[in-house]
């Protein structure tokens, strides 16, 4: 995601609501806490959740206006409409989304 207001990318709150929302529109099962660091100005936060299909991670540049997203599922789901999740929760004025088949090489 480009374009997101800085202030978002700074916010635990903001990324574990986005976190919240993937996990029940994908039906995703949590294994434990998820996990947050805030990185010193003027960086970001990289979080992390476990999950019995594997995890989510998200890294944020505040600086760049800047934050990249990971869905890692062990089984196929329904795609969300990410660009709009993104924009909702983030901010984002573009939004790249690239999804890859689990065990297909690239």
């Amino acid at each position: 995601m480009s374009g997101c207001p800085p202030e978002r990318l700074k916010d635990t709150g903001v990324l574990a609501a986005l976190f919240e929302e993937l996990i029940v529109l994908l039906g995703l099962k949590v294994v434990g806490q998820p996990q947050w660091h805030v990185f010193p100005e003027p960086g970001g936060i990289t979080g992390l959740t476990l999950l019995a299909e594997s995890h989510l991670a998200v890294h944020t540049f505040p600086e760049h206006g800047f934050a990249a997203l990971n869905v890692y599922c062990c089984r196929p789901r329904q795609r969300p409409d990410f660009e709009a999740l993104l924009t909702r929760h983030l901010g984002a004025a573009a939004c790249s989304v690239r999804e890859l088949a689990r065990g297909v090489g690239a």
